[in-house]
């Protein structure tokens, strides 16, 4: 599906490719769900507006949209190698006066190129990709439900740094170990643990 890229765009800083100690360590740990980052409020990045909260998600045709606009490489590797059709994801509201989790979406397309690589008129065009080589991918998402509350960065916080001293299961989150990421991979026992949490 295509429309204007309103995703969060990670730091600069980011963009570098990650070892593949670091990749195979993922892959050994088993993900299965994700948490999405996207900004709900307005900023405006090369003109266009990065604004895409889960409202915008529910607007849309049969409460479905693309992905686009990530731009760092571990999180490129995750929408193009590991997210499957079927997985959860929570959408997560960054960048704004109450950042947490406010809803689940489903994948109901996985990993493709990301058509805004190709857009020069787009604020996430790379002049660097091509349409024979594409370095940025995107999946398809599907709204389920909101949460029945927001489940906020800093409650999230507050049990992380007590599950690291107990062992418990936000003990790696990676909300706070690979923070700067705006896709994110959770365990099932991290996913069922912040359901619980409503």
């Amino acid at each position: 599906m295509s429309r204007p890229s309103r995703k969060r765009k990670e730091p600069a800083a980011s963009q570098q490719p990650e070892s593949s100690k670091t990749d195979t360590q993922k892959e050994n740990e088993e993900y299965v769900c994700w948490l999405m980052k996207s900004e709900p409020e307005s900023r405006i990045e090369k003109g266009q507006d990065m604004k895409f909260g889960i409202e915008d998600l529910i607007a849309e045709p049969d409460s479905t949209a693309c992905w686009d606009g990530v731009r760092n490489y571990q999180a490129r590797n995750f929408l193009r190698d590991h997210m499957k059709r079927g997985q959860k994801a929570f959408f997560y509201h960054s960048n704004c006066k109450e950042p947490g989790i406010v809803g689940l979406m489903q994948i109901v397309r996985e990993g493709y190129p990301d058509h805004t690589q190709f857009d020069r008129k787009d604020a996430h065009f790379d002049s660097s990709s091509s349409k024979e080589a594409p370095k940025w991918y995107m999946v398809d998402v599907k709204f389920i439900r909101k949460t029945s509350r927001l489940i906020s960065l800093s409650e999230l916080k507050d049990l992380h740094l007590e599950h690291k001293k107990s062992g418990g299961p936000l003990a790696n989150l990676a909300l706070f170990t690979k923070a700067r990421l705006s896709v994110q991979p959770l365990t099932m026992s991290e996913f069922d643990y912040i359901c619980s949490l409503e």
